[in-house]
């Protein structure tokens, strides 16, 4: 004997209803439904401030897929422990979900932390519609730590919404703007540059360039995004980072991060003073 479902007709303002009530998380469910979901700690608190002693390196893509995560993790592997970089995007963007050497579980704040070396990283469970998802970081394990803040989202969405993850990229003690040694890479970067000026000196700010040696770039790179580039520039603020074609095929994973690289991302944490650690990864 078949049974069959029965159904009934939906109102529309049932539909609304049950649109905003997923919008605002009350049918959510799996990894993102922890206590520090939706931009919130365990105890439900919305804002994030370093601990005495945490030094914040807030590390901006210009756009998609320009090197970001590979050069932050450089800057954690170079950088002398302790050190953490927190990947602030969505589970679906990651860079570093195959970054670990060996992964630690899932934190109760949502974050799934993993170690490489001496770095401790930390990346969103879930799925994040939006900046204002991303939950607030764990509490720092030792009063003088770097945390790596690997932003993962456009600079202009990024301050135009008020959540702990642009406040904190405003009180970073040093920002990093990543790009690519090309005519639109140089474009975007000069617009996040313009955008970022009003929250920060310009000696705050360093350019991590990927690809040819400077030396090498094409005629007209170099003006290609505006006076407030070419002021960087000529300030010796900019980072060359090397072009790796494995890396650039395979992503970050458990095989080892080119020497070059790592020293090349050393260079941007000497504006601020910090020590190095010798080791490669």
């Amino acid at each position: 004997m078949s049974t069959q479902a029965t159904t009934r007709p939906v109102a529309v303002d049932e539909l609304k209803r049950a649109w905003h009530a997923v919008n605002a998380g009350d049918f959510r469910t799996g990894a993102g439904t922890g206590a520090g979901s939706r931009g919130r700690g365990p105890t439900g608190e919305t804002a994030w401030s370093p601990a005495t002693g945490e030094h914040t390196i807030a590390v901006l893509g210009c756009a998609g897929s320009v090197g970001s995560s590979t050069v932050a993790l450089a800057a954690g592997l170079a950088a002398a422990a302790p050190v953490r970089v927190v990947e602030c995007c969505s589970v679906t963007a990651s860079g570093l979900a195959a970054a670990s050497t060996a992964e630690l579980g899932l934190h109760p704040a949502d974050w799934r932390q993993g170690k490489r070396d001496h770095v401790l990283i930390e990346r969103a469970s879930g799925v994040l519609a939006g900046v204002d998802e991303v939950p607030l970081p764990t509490e720092a394990e030792h009063q003088s730590q770097v945390t790596i803040l690997d932003v993962g989202w456009e600079a202009g969405q990024l301050l135009a919404t008020d959540c702990w993850l642009a406040t904190a990229v405003r009180a970073a003690d040093q920002i990093v703007l990543v790009t690519t040694a090309t005519m639109p890479g140089m474009r975007r970067l000069g617009v996040a540059i313009d955008l970022l000026s009003n929250h920060w000196q310009p000696e705050q700010i360093s350019l991590a360039v990927c690809g040819p040696r400077r030396k090498k770039w094409p005629r007209g790179l170099e003006h290609a995004g505006g006076p407030a580039v070419r002021r960087a520039l000529d300030a010796d603020r900019c980072v060359e980072i090397p072009a790796d074609r494995e890396l650039a095929v395979s992503g970050l994973d458990s095989r080892r991060v080119p020497a070059a690289l790592i020293s090349a991302a050393r260079q941007l944490l000497e504006p601020a003073h910090l020590l190095v650690d010798d080791t490669t990864a």
